[in-house]
């Protein structure tokens, strides 16, 4: 095991190797041109892949995939997450998770762990302060590199983290790698829903099994006097799902405590996993290992 020995300055990066891994061992490069669509592949070690998108930011996409992750590892798998989001690493703050990746034998980055889960991200290469200010081909490489040089030492369950959007990112993950089904996450609100819509229509283009929907944020109970306010609107999820022929997987709170505890690094499967937040976590979790036969 060696020490990681990756440069944050620019200058000493290239496009065909932005994180600075070692060449000796690492897999063959993939052609930089293809007819048609490339082969899917699988991540090595890892049993099953979900994606979790919701094509729109600030819907709490990552704080979802996290919980999952963690939801997995409390039932017994082997779980893992990936944060793909290259510009806006969010894993590091939500699993508390700081310092840069060691290398194996096999030169390959070697994932930090935190309460049974496994994570990478680009948020552990770069300090947090520093933007990462890549054109795309020197961004798409770095996703390959995350993607297919990072031992994870046996998995039952990846969970990729999307960023918002649906672009190059999106369909390089969707076109290059087997998925097991992906997962969309979106409030209420209708402004969300237009966004999610997309997410649905690109994943069925590629053919990924969409798993189902996850509505997030939908009711405020206040604290004090207890009176429930649809602060998104009400069902916008549930509609979508009818109209579109998805499963809704289930419903996430707007409560204040899911942000707290994702703030602190502590996310709510860990820092409350008995409480009805924590239940609709894990019950999300259990619906979408039965549909992957997890």
């Amino acid at each position: 095991m060696t020490k990681r020995l990756l440069s944050t300055s620019l200058r000493a990066l290239s496009h065909e190797n932005p994180l600075g891994l070692p060449r000796t061992g690492a897999p063959p490069e993939l052609p930089r041109r293809q007819r048609g669509l490339p082969e899917k592949r699988n991540i090595r070690d890892v049993r099953k892949v979900i994606a979790v998108s919701s094509a729109k930011g600030g819907v709490g996409k990552s704080t979802i995939a996290v919980n999952l992750a963690l939801a997995f590892a409390r039932r017994g798998h082997r779980s893992g997450v990936l944060d793909t989001d290259i510009f806006g690493p969010s894993i590091p703050t939500l699993l508390n998770l700081r310092g840069e990746p060691r290398l194996s034998a096999n030169d390959q980055l070697i994932p930090l762990s935190n309460y049974g889960v496994k994570s990478m991200s680009m948020g552990y290469l770069v300090d947090e302060k520093a933007p990462v200010v890549w054109r795309g081909l020197m961004v798409m490489k770095a996703l390959q590199q995350l993607l297919h040089e990072v031992e994870w030492g046996g998995l039952d369950i990846l969970v990729l983290d999307l960023p918002p959007g649906t672009g190059d990112t999106q369909l390089t993950i969707t076109q290059q790698i087997k998925l097991d089904g992906a997962v969309i996450v979106s409030t209420p609100q209708d402004i969300a829903l237009k966004d999610a819509v997309k997410g649905i229509s690109m994943f069925r283009k590629v053919s990924v099994p969409i798993l189902g929907m996850v509505q997030n944020m939908s009711v405020f109970s206040c604290p004090n006097c207890g009176h429930s306010t649809h602060i998104f609107g009400s069902e916008g999820v549930a509609r979508t799902c009818e109209s579109h022929d998805i499963e809704l997987l289930g419903d996430i709170p707007l409560d204040a405590r899911i942000c707290d505890d994702a703030d602190r690094g502590k996310p709510t499967v860990v820092a409350e996993p008995e409480s009805a937040r924590g239940a609709a976590f894990m019950g999300i979790a259990d619906i979408i290992g039965r549909k992957i036969d997890l």
